[in-house]
């Protein structure tokens, strides 16, 4: 059983749910209003038109590392289903740009459903 952990871009969520529906993928949880940064600075328009020396740009910018707000989504599958989790996530989030996210896969030893106290994969669904 893994946890496919990954931090996306807001506007990039309602895609991700269809996709991951499209793909069989039925059950995550979203958590919203996350921050955080890469290695980037800003986004791609603001840096373009501090290259063109466009004062607000520039002060938009700032001397320090902004961070950026962000979605996090959990979805937990049997090991055979991480791949298409994965696969699907990059697909539906890959602009070619700074800040289209990361993934994060976590190992879990099991899953307790509450209401029935059943276990293992079986309560994924």
């Amino acid at each position: 059983m893994k946890t496919v952990m990954a931090m996306i871009r807001i506007d990039k969520m309602n895609d991700t749910k269809r996709a991951l529906s499209e793909a069989g993928i039925t059950s995550m949880t979203a958590v919203g209003n996350v921050y955080g940064r890469g290695k980037g600075l800003w986004e791609k328009k603001v840096m373009e038109a501090a290259t063109k020396d466009i004062p607000e740009a520039i002060e938009h910018l700032g001397k320090e590392p902004r961070l950026r707000p962000q979605r996090m989504l959990y979805v937990t599958v049997p090991d055979d289903k991480k791949d298409v989790v994965v696969e699907t996530i990059i697909k539906s989030n890959q602009c070619g740009q700074s800040g289209d996210g990361k993934i994060f896969v976590l190992p879990y030893a099991d899953a307790i459903r509450v209401r029935t106290g059943e276990s293992g994969d079986e309560v994924l669904d």
